[in-house]
């Protein structure tokens, strides 16, 4: 049976950053399985029943890959998530209640959506997910980015989205999406100081 890391193989420009040295990169189309929603993410039930339902699904797929044909053996991407607000000129990290959200778990390019649809079956089995309903498997193109890693705690993320920011606006580029984490640890399992989370933001250059 092949086994493959995706984060150090496939897509491991995706999955590395420094906390010291902002990156630029280009970020290829790439496939998800996605929710969105709208609230606070530390109260919401809505969210938190769609990152059970995300991961619920990829893991099937990732079991019927490895028992199926392909007989692929990988590890199930991190949870990623989209940020944003209607109007930017209202986004606070004190608030969130405005805040939209799209929580998302990257799948590999051989994944169809023939294969996630058995697999979304499979977990309504034994599972009553409602987010699961609104469950999306779409893909992604953001092109070029900017990123940097950040470690600690998500309510300290604040410094490092300014010299993310302040970075993209010296070197002469504007933004051209939404703000994007990729949570390279798991919350639920590591202490805060030692939460490790890829801060991204699609860029394009400002025309002259």
């Amino acid at each position: 049976m092949e086994k493959i890391d995706l984060k150090k193989q496939q897509y491991k420009e995706l999955f590395v950053a420094s906390d010291k040295k902002i990156a630029i990169i280009n970020v290829p189309k790439v496939n998800y399985l996605s929710i969105s929603g709208k609230g606070d993410p530390n109260i919401s039930h809505e969210y938190k029943e769609s990152i059970e339902a995300l991961f619920s699904v990829s893991y099937s797929v990732k079991f019927m890959i490895k028992k199926g044909e392909l007989a692929v053996d990988y590890g199930v991407l991190p949870l990623e998530g989209l940020w944003w607000v209607e109007n930017m000129k209202d986004f606070s990290l004190d608030d969130k209640s405005n805040w939209l959200w799209k929580a998302m778990i990257m799948q590999p390019e051989f994944i169809d959506m023939n294969i996630v649809k058995l697999a979304i079956d499979q977990v309504k089995k034994k599972k009553v997910l409602s987010q699961i309903e609104h469950m999306k498997f779409e893909q992604l193109s953001e092109g070029l980015c900017a990123q940097i890693l950040h470690k600690g705690p998500f309510s300290e993320e604040g410094p490092t989205i300014e010299k993310l920011h302040l970075f993209i606006k010296d070197n002469h580029y504007q933004f051209n999406g939404h703000h994007h984490e990729i949570y390279l640890s798991d919350p639920r399992r590591a202490a805060p100081d030692k939460l490790k989370t890829i801060i991204r933001q699609p860029i394009q250059a400002i025309s002259k």
